[in-house]
């Protein structure tokens, strides 16, 4: 399975990336993670169904604090 998550919110200048990347670290997926010009940022993960869901979980637990929205899209 593969999505692309745009995060608005304060995300960008907060640490988002190096975390978002730090708990991907702890689940089997890969991706990347990217600023955007307008303050949001860009993710998109892939992996076995509940490593993406459970990785996206832990990522809006962390920065909850930060983001406004997270709006998705299946890719896969």
């Amino acid at each position: 399975m593969r999505r692309r998550v745009l995060y608005t919110g304060r995300v960008q200048g907060v640490g988002f990336r190096v975390t978002a990347r730090s708990i991907a670290r702890a689940h089997p997926v890969t991706g990347w993670v990217r600023n955007e010009p307008d303050g949001s940022v860009l993710l998109e993960v892939q992996g076995p169904e509940g490593a993406v869901e459970a990785f996206l979980a832990d990522v809006r637990r962390t920065m909850e604090g930060s983001i406004r929205s997270a709006d998705q899209t299946t890719l896969d």
